[in-house]
């Protein structure tokens, strides 16, 4: 006599209900509420890491942010990814209906614009390298000013003679700018149909596309703590100079 089948937790039966994890509807309307809170009463992009840490240890929390998000897609507010955070929005189409007077803006000058460009999208890029594509002298002010608003940061450094710090994007700037990812920057005919790039643009014209927002390139470095003490960023003691 065959004995028989022991129910497991988690686990359906073969007659359908033993194809994978069961899901529990109260629970995943529980799970959802909780990361729902968590994301509304964060001023910054939330990780999927600490949602993680504050659902049940089973929770899927990407299944779980997407059905938020496609919850939040036709609202007056967004639910949007940012890398691997996740933070709510102004719908991009009522953006206008909340902006105020009293609201900053921030203005880039073209130069700026120029570097920001050109660092996002050959990022990890050095200082010479960015010079280089520009085909002038970069200001130090510009780079600070570009890091100051917290759009771009040290990334590493180049195994090259020098050892040269490169730079890259951070995520506000995928979320000041609306993007989920590096690679959803526009490519060469969605820049020309903005009106970014003229209508003689070399046949031979070709727009990189970076590596991911935390991944060092092979003749990369991390930035270590005597680095920074280097480039004036932290003193000898470990704390950051004024």
């Amino acid at each position: 006599m065959a004995e028989p089948q022991k129910y497991l937790p988690g686990v359906e039966d073969e007659a359908g209900d033993n194809d994978g994890p069961r899901h529990d509807p109260r629970m995943e309307q529980e799970a959802e509420r909780i990361a729902e809170a968590l994301v509304f009463a964060s001023a910054q992009p939330v990780s999927e890491t600490y949602i993680a840490s504050r659902l049940p240890g089973n929770a899927d929390v990407p299944r779980i942010m997407a059905r938020l998000k496609a919850l939040y897609a036709s609202r007056g507010v967004n639910l949007v990814q940012v890398a691997d955070h996740w933070a709510f929005r102004t719908a991009a189409d009522l953006s206008f209906v909340v902006q105020t007077d009293e609201q900053e803006v921030r203005k880039l000058s073209r130069a700026a614009l120029e570097v920001l460009a050109i660092i996002a999208y050959h990022q990890p890029v050095t200082r010479a390298e960015i010079e280089d594509i520009r085909g002038v002298q970069t200001s130090k002010g510009t780079l600070d000013v570009l890091m100051e608003a917290g759009w771009v940061r040290f990334r590493g450094r180049r195994r090259t003679p020098g050892r040269p710090v490169t730079f890259g994007t951070t995520r506000d700037f995928l979320d000041h700018f609306g993007l989920e990812e590096l690679r959803d920057l526009p490519g060469i005919e969605e820049l020309k149909g903005a009106g970014l790039l003229s209508g003689r643009v070399p046949s031979n014209l070709h727009i990189p596309v970076p590596v991911g927002e935390d991944d060092l390139a092979e003749n990369e470095d991390p930035i270590t703590q005597l680095d920074l003490e280097e480039l004036g960023l932290l003193t000898p003691k470990g704390e950051e100079a004024d």
